[in-house]
């Protein structure tokens, strides 16, 4: 049961109206990281997602998938690895990278601003268009898993994003 409000486990959104102008704001943020406003491509997108929903222990997180997600090669052997993103070889080296910063991102954040040899790979990598997709989007899985974890919403939920098709 939620920690805010009286709502049922699988209501994840029932406590928006407790702030609905941010929690309104909060889901066009969502909605513009799933939907193809972001320009990572879905794997990549998705590993560093999981490796944020792990750091954050959020249950709801590390269960929700992407409707989508077969179609782009998102698989559930991706996710089954997730904690061996530095050594499973089924991982590209972008998606390991993208998968480091997310991990660096949520627990060594001051550390990572002065690693040039993180850095270095990263550019051999991504652009600085998809490095800035790749950090807004850790902010916003960082934020929303560690609220929806603190406030105990949707904890034993598996939430399938709608399709975009």
């Amino acid at each position: 049961m939620s920690r805010i409000g009286n709502f049922p486990d699988d209501d994840v959104a029932g406590w928006i109206v407790k702030s609905p102008d941010l929690g309104t704001a909060m889901a066009a943020f969502s909605h513009a990281v799933y939907s193809d406003k972001n320009r990572l491509p879905m794997r990549v997108r998705e590993l560093a997602r999981a490796v944020i929903a792990q750091d954050n222990e959020c249950v709801l997180c590390q269960n929700t998938r992407d409707a989508d997600g077969p179609a782009a090669g998102v698989d559930e052997e991706l996710y089954d690895h997730v904690l061996e993103w530095k050594t499973w070889e089924g991982y590209s080296e972008q998606e390991r990278i993208a998968a480091e910063f997310a991990h660096r991102f949520g627990t060594d954040w001051a550390k990572l601003k002065y690693d040039d040899d993180f850095w270095d790979r990263a550019r051999e990598h991504f652009s600085d268009e998809l490095m800035a997709d790749l950090t807004l989007s850790c902010a916003m899985w960082v934020g929303m898993g560690r609220m929806l974890s603190t406030l105990d919403i949707g904890q034993s939920c598996k939430l399938t994003l709608p399709s975009r098709a």
